[in-house]
């Protein structure tokens, strides 16, 4: 009876140990809207990684690990900060208390320390031309220019003509970003897995469906 009472103490502990995990490096959410047409469409269930993004205090670490020494930049990304034409799910950044919080789902373009632009529907970064291959068909708006600070971000949405995005109400602070787009789960007909090609900047590259019936995009 003992023995029994123990396994299954040992296994409601280790699903929790999962359960902890899982809340803690994915998490869901529903595509509301049709801002990141044709890339994601409304009604579609996401994964988000929220580990890659995971800020860690290098100081607290060092008073809990012996053999860690802080550093002067006390304050780390777990894997990497989010990257351009990466696809990433924040908190609305609404300075009003008083409102109720919203997540959003937006395509990152504009990085800390550069100078954001666009003009007739062309996004100029730095004075370069950002070349958008994952649009379905590009729109003749105009932002004025902006020069993103330490940790902020520049997100739009692929559906430019039907986003709400940072034309209309500036950057993203890191502290809001939740997570990275890793997959569509759900309707199953329309899986996919996003992902980031590294090698050249505001590139799409489409593979074609794998044996297991899957689309798998890949989104840089």
């Amino acid at each position: 009876m003992a023995r029994v009472g123990r396994e299954i103490f040992e296994a409601v502990a280790l699903a929790a140990v999962v359960f902890l995990l899982l809340q803690t490096t994915v998490r869901n959410f529903k595509v509301d809207g049709s801002s990141m047409d044709p890339t994601l469409e409304s009604g579609q269930y996401l994964l988000v990684n929220r580990l890659v993004y995971l800020n860690v205090d290098m100081d607290r670490l060092s008073k809990i690990v012996p053999f860690w020494s802080g550093e002067e930049d006390s304050s780390r990304h777990a894997i990497h900060a989010p990257k351009r034409g990466e696809i990433i799910v924040f908190e609305f950044p609404d300075k009003n208390p008083n409102n109720s919080r919203k997540d959003f789902v937006k395509r990152v373009v504009g990085l800390p320390g550069e100078t954001i632009r666009m003009h007739a529907g062309e996004i100029f970064v730095n004075e370069e031309v950002l070349d958008e291959p994952y649009l379905l068909e590009k729109d003749r708006s105009n932002a004025q220019e902006i020069t993103l600070g330490e940790g902020e971000y520049y997100v739009l949405g692929d559906n430019r003509d039907h986003s709400n995005d940072s034309r209309a109400w500036g950057v993203v602070p890191k502290e809001n970003v939740k997570g990275k787009v890793w997959m569509v789960y759900w309707p199953a007909t329309r899986i996919q897995l996003i992902h980031i090609l590294d090698k050249i900047p505001g590139f799409l590259w489409a593979a074609p469906a794998s044996s297991f019936g899957l689309w798998v995009k890949g989104i840089s």
